[in-house]
């Protein structure tokens, strides 16, 4: 499991991070069909939070990203695929 950086277009209400439109993917443009869950995950060690997404593509293919209140940027985590 890895997490690559990655641009994301999101929702810009209230937080930036709230709700993500689309997101680019090694130069590709993927439109985000739908969120199917969000969660928030928090390390106590370090107190960082993490806001998770798991979304639909419009390529059809169901990934995991996560906005890093710590590092302000967005990644696409790896989970063997």
């Amino acid at each position: 499991m890895f997490d690559e950086k990655i641009k994301v277009i999101a929702y810009s209400g209230y937080r930036s991070e709230e709700s993500p439109k689309a997101f680019i993917l090694r130069g590709q443009r993927i439109e985000v069909v739908e969120v199917q869950e969000r969660w928030v995950e928090e390390r106590l060690d370090d107190k960082e939070s993490k806001r998770f997404f798991k979304v639909e593509g419009s390529d059809g293919v169901l990934r995991k990203i996560f906005y890093s209140e710590k590092s302000l940027e967005w990644y696409h985590r790896y989970q063997g695929e």
